[in-house]
């Protein structure tokens, strides 16, 4: 079976465009509690508890998106193309194991 090769779509998004990413959501959604403050002046009666809802619990909900990373570890580990095979691994040899026993030298 042939083995799939790597792709440029496959790469997760860089730390700085995530980080870039995540700072105009936070700008955007902190725009938006703003425009909250201002509604809440404008609006009658009761209908200040909606833009005041908003403008209080929107940064928690800002910070805690603005943090969360889209880095997921998968079950695969990533092979990088054309690397080398893993090298076998040295086990000692033993007392039980007289095949693994170093050879000796003989007198000629």
């Amino acid at each position: 079976m042939r083995a799939r090769s790597a792709s440029i779509t496959d790469l997760p998004m860089s730390p700085d465009e995530e980080r870039e990413r995540r700072f105009r959501l936070y700008l955007i959604l902190m725009l938006v509690r703003v425009a909250a403050l201002g509604v809440f002046f404008i609006v009658p009666d009761w209908w200040k508890l909606i833009p005041a809802f908003f403008a209080v619990f929107l940064p928690y909900f800002a910070v805690v998106i603005a943090n969360a990373t889209s880095r997921t570890t998968s079950d695969q580990a990533r092979v990088a193309p054309n690397a080398l095979p893993a090298t076998p691994t040295y086990r000692a040899p033993s007392d039980a194991d007289p095949s693994a026993a170093e050879p000796t030298e003989t007198a000629a």
